[in-house]
């Protein structure tokens, strides 16, 4: 089959293209590869990819915003299936700069679904997030909870699924969009808090906390990510619906850095600093659904991952460490 993957030089969207790629599939990946992080870990991405797929990837660097480009990619490849995971990042620097997610993840996915529609694509399987649920009433999140996103990302993640299901039931193009819960694993931007703790316990500071550490997270290894998506491949019981795919469960921020404490061995403390405008409170998932439509079994638990992520990340410190770790 061929396949496009857009974002396909970030982390989860480079996961995704090597599974496509180690079960035989032609992948084409556009990315824009913005420096909104260390561009070295993109470039690497890419060439795993092209180790893994040879002559069967092929990757474009370009903007989904590129209306022209788009559409020519999905016609002159005869693209059959979309996997969509560009998009402009970020809870907190949407705050900062409401337009520019506006612009790539609103704008750049229309481009995409027009494209789709135009060409007839088989299946659009859509990135979205846990962002768009906001204020929680109760959790776990089931697919019915409200949604009140509180940033601007949250909104166009929102508003992404939405134009996905007007284009499923009015155009006739297939879509699927999975709200995934903060995802973690080799590879992943460096600014999230996993990331952050280790580099900080492995350069023997502490781990620094916004806010009181009480706040919790639904953690989502990056293997589980790449099984749900590649389970599409199969069916179409998913069409046209919004699924949550997340974890085992949920943990408090002060657990998961002790948790990292003790995986990387070292000995320091936790600093606590005051907490981030827009991010969630809690956030934890119900994947009933998932797990009812696409077979979505979530098998890494939190302590596992981080187990595995520290692992990965001493094997790979000399690429992958940020070259400025926080004071």
């Amino acid at each position: 089959m061929n396949v496009l993957v857009t974002g396909g030089a970030g982390f989860i969207g480079s996961h995704i293209t090597e599974g496509l790629l180690e079960t035989g599939h032609n992948v084409i990946t556009l990315d824009v590869l913005d420096p909104y992080y260390d561009l070295g870990i993109k470039e690497r991405n890419i060439e795993i990819c092209r180790e893994t797929g040879g002559d069967r990837f092929e990757f474009v660097e370009g903007s989904i915003t590129d209306e022209e480009l788009v559409r020519d990619i999905i016609s002159s490849n005869d693209i059959e299936f979309v996997y969509h995971q560009a998009a402009q990042a970020g809870v907190r620097t949407s705050v900062e700069n409401p337009k520019k997610p506006h612009e790539i993840n609103t704008t750049g996915l229309l481009n995409l679904l027009v494209a789709a529609d135009d060409h007839g694509i088989k299946r659009f399987v859509n990135a979205s997030s846990s962002s768009v649920y906001g204020e929680v009433e109760y959790l776990p999140y089931d697919e019915d909870h409200q949604n009140v996103p509180q940033s601007p990302y949250g909104v166009t993640k929102l508003t992404a699924e939405h134009y996905c299901r007007v284009w499923n039931d009015v155009y006739d193009v297939p879509t699927v969009s999975l709200r995934y819960f903060t995802v973690y694993g080799p590879r992943m931007r460096p600014n999230m808090a996993i990331t952050n703790f280790t580099s900080r316990c492995l350069n023997a500071k502490p781990p620094v906390i916004y806010g009181d550490g009480q706040q919790t997270r639904d953690f989502t290894y990056i293997d589980d990510i790449v099984d749900a998506n590649l389970s599409l491949l199969e069916t179409d019981a998913a069409d046209g619906e919004v699924m949550n795919v997340g974890s085992t469960g949920n943990i408090t921020i002060e657990e998961l850095a002790e948790h990292i404490i003790d995986e990387t061995g070292t000995d320091v403390g936790i600093e606590y600093t005051a907490a981030k405008e827009a991010d969630a409170r809690h956030t934890h998932a119900d994947v009933t659904k998932a797990r009812e439509l696409i077979d979505y079994e979530p098998s890494t638990s939190i302590r596992e991952g981080v187990l595995k992520f520290v692992d990965w990340y001493r094997e790979n410190r000399d690429w992958y460490e940020p070259l400025v770790l926080a004071s």
